[in-house]
């Protein structure tokens, strides 16, 4: 995430980099002649710190080690997916609630895991063109990339689980946010996304172009993740049913906005994507009030979410 960062006039500028593919000639895709850009206007690296302790955590729980032929795999298929901002909500919204980072950060891997997997069956090298290629390197063969990108998915529950401290009596935590990541990722989330969006692709309709088309895929797709993402750093830090349910709904706003980003472009929707996304930012800032000030303030800034939007 650090390496997203650049600097316009002085300001910490932070880019979403998730599921990047500028050959990708998406129905879904809005054209759009004014880049919408992200604002991290609080201190930058509280964000890196979080990627960076998210990172090591997933390094040491996937060494390069035997059985090579399917650590090695992993290894490399976890850490070149595009690094998503939601793994770094978790950790937010569990410092947000009182937790401490520590206990989030099995969570957080977990999430990113799960992503990396999605990430690589979605981009599985194919001989047909039903699909444009990603832009990651391919190192392994598409039977390797399947097959290991199915591995992925129980390992990362396995890893959360071993976080379970009975000490901490954390066993109920770490079931419900199993429970959480199950859903998001399911036929009725992150799944369904992807299906529709390969539909659209493959169908080439004109109507999928349409601005709620592509509404309706990033809320399936990055909106349940990062709703996912931010319950869980909730549950995990011992928040209150509505600080929970607060994070939820900020991650899905965030996640919606996330997504719409990474699928716009220039048209007549323009001002309707505009619009859109300044609904759901403000939406999102909502969510943050009632939470203490000074956390809000350390963690997203005291005037806006940590992702506030604004045009070039």
């Amino acid at each position: 995430m650090a390496k997203a960062f650049s600097h316009i006039n002085g300001n910490p500028m932070f880019y979403f980099p998730s599921r990047p593919n500028p050959n990708r000639p998406f129905p879904l895709l809005l054209s759009y002649n004014k880049p919408l850009k992200v604002t991290m206007s609080c201190n930058q690296s509280y964000w890196a710190s979080i990627n960076e302790d998210i990172e090591e955590h997933l390094k040491q729980a996937i060494p390069i080690r035997e059985p090579l032929s399917v650590l090695e795999p992993m290894h490399h298929l976890t850490f070149a997916a595009p690094r998503t901002t939601a793994s770094a909500l978790c950790v937010a919204a569990c410092e947000l609630v009182g937790g401490h980072r520590d206990r989030a950060l099995p969570a957080a891997s977990t999430i990113h895991l799960l992503y990396a997997a999605s990430f690589t069956h979605e981009y599985v090298p194919r001989s047909e063109t039903s699909r444009p290629m990603s832009k990651i390197q391919h190192v392994y063969g598409p039977g390797i990339e399947l097959q290991i990108g199915n591995a992925m998915i129980p390992f990362g529950f396995e890893l959360l689980a071993k976080s379970d401290d009975p000490a901490r009596n954390d066993s109920d935590r770490i079931l419900r946010v199993m429970v959480e990541i199950t859903r998001a990722i399911g036929s009725e989330g992150m799944i369904y996304g992807q299906y529709d969006e390969v539909e659209s692709y493959q169908s080439d309709n004109n109507k999928s172009s349409h601005i709620e088309e592509i509404e309706r895929v990033s809320e399936k797709y990055e909106g349940t993740l990062y709703a996912c993402a931010g319950a869980c750093g909730a549950i995990i830090g011992e928040g209150c049913e509505d600080e929970i349910e607060k994070m939820r709904k900020y991650g899905l706003y965030i996640g919606k906005i996330e997504g719409i980003m990474s699928r716009i472009g220039s048209s007549s929707d323009k001002d309707l994507m505009e619009k859109l996304v300044e609904e759901l930012r403000n939406l999102a800032n909502n969510e943050l009030r009632g939470f203490n000030e000074a956390k809000v303030k350390a963690i997203f800034n005291t005037q806006s979410s940590p992702f506030d939007l604004c045009k070039q």
